[in-house]
């Protein structure tokens, strides 16, 4: 980019001798000059709607960047005994995360951040590989119901989980996989999800007794059911959106050349919904290691499915002196927690890259 010269601004007038500033860099200047008292002018015309911004403001400030203060637990180590504040608590340096990282003095915690950095992992990359695709397959299926009071009754049957509590939901998913009895029948042998399982010899009576969710082979499979039928149908409406902004033309454009609704689906639905798809999964893989310690920490028992149920939330939970038991080290659970989110961080990055560079459609 070349400098900008006085020569470029300012002209010479031959007939009188004298130099006078270019019209259209005047009005420049006049703007420059003039900038802050017309965004003045806008926001006391408009002030109403400036008015609407302030709780969201307010929301950021208190639960978004305040907190961030506290990210200096991570590198402090307070006294286990008492609450301390983190100005008064002694410098650590990397000691939290050199402890999360290799161990140190204490290879037992080293193992236990590991493993439950495996398994936000795996919960995570389950849910994108199943639960994503999820909520495409039902907007899709909802375009092609043709009677607009079927599609809103079944519309509202697959959002109605989402608007349910997670202690309800994680006590319905309790009751259907509850164990049973191993000698008794019918309903001694469980919830009803265990009872069809093992009619269908997918577990024996000894598992069913037991309960699915002290067995630590079946948390990953109920956790990411549920979270499919938990979600899936609220999550639809976004693509639902997209597709019934469809122009009709193209359509017709479509069956003109003969194409059956698989061909339309193929040639017509999916590219036009491409664009929303892409958004969407880079704000999923944003998420991907954001596994919530609520549902887990109630569906899993720490004494039997810790190994497949432990994630980095809950560990954080355990260790920062919330889960009751043992000592608490809130700068470990801090690091842990800041640790994820800087991984998720880097995710997201990479994935939005990626898709600007594929498809040409990102997020920023």
């Amino acid at each position: 980019m070349m400098k900008a010269k006085a020569a470029d601004f300012i002209l010479y007038d031959q007939a009188t001798g004298t130099y006078r500033i270019d019209p259209e860099q005047a009005v420049r200047d006049d703007v420059e000059k003039h900038h802050w008292l017309h965004v003045g002018r806008t926001v006391l015309k408009d002030w109403r709607l400036y008015l609407m911004l302030v709780p969201m403001l307010l929301v950021f400030l208190l639960w978004r960047y305040l907190p961030m203060y506290e990210l200096l637990g991570c590198f402090k180590v307070g006294d286990p005994a008492r609450v301390v504040p983190v100005n008064d608590q002694a410098f650590a340096g990397f000691s939290n995360f050199k402890l999360l990282l290799t161990g140190g003095n204490d290879m037992r915690m080293s193992y236990e951040f590991w493993q439950a950095m495996r398994n936000t992992f795996l919960l995570s990359f389950y849910g994108l590989c199943f639960g994503f695709p999820m909520p495409i397959i039902l907007a899709l299926f909802f375009n092609e119901v043709r009677s607009n009071a079927a599609r809103s009754v079944l519309q509202v049957l697959t959002y109605i989980p989402k608007f349910m509590s997670t202690v309800v939901m994680t006590s319905l998913i309790i009751m259907l996989v509850k164990e049973g009895s191993t000698t008794g029948t019918g309903n001694e042998l469980g919830g009803v999800i265990s009872q069809l399982m093992v009619k269908l010899g997918m577990i024996s009576r000894d598992t069913a007794s037991t309960g699915l969710l002290r067995e630590p082979a079946f948390f990953r499979t109920i956790y990411q059911v549920s979270g499919i039928w938990e979600s899936a149908g609220y999550d639809s409406i976004v693509f639902f959106s997209a597709i019934i902004a469809i122009s009709p033309t193209s359509y017709e454009a479509a069956q003109i050349d003969g194409a059956n609704k698989w061909a339309q689906m193929r040639y017509v639905v999916l590219p036009s919904i491409l664009s929303t798809v892409v958004i969407m999964l880079i704000t999923r893989i944003g998420h991907l290691l954001m596994v919530g310690y609520e549902k887990v920490l109630l569906l899993y028992d720490v004494d039997n499915t810790l190994t497949t149920a432990d994630v980095v939330s809950t560990f954080a939970y355990r260790n920062g002196g919330m889960g009751g038991g043992g000592e608490s080290n809130p700068g470990l659970a801090s690091a842990a927690e800041m640790m994820n989110n800087v991984v998720g961080m880097l995710l997201v990055i990479g994935a939005n890259t990626i898709a600007r560079k594929a498809t040409n459609t990102s997020l920023y």
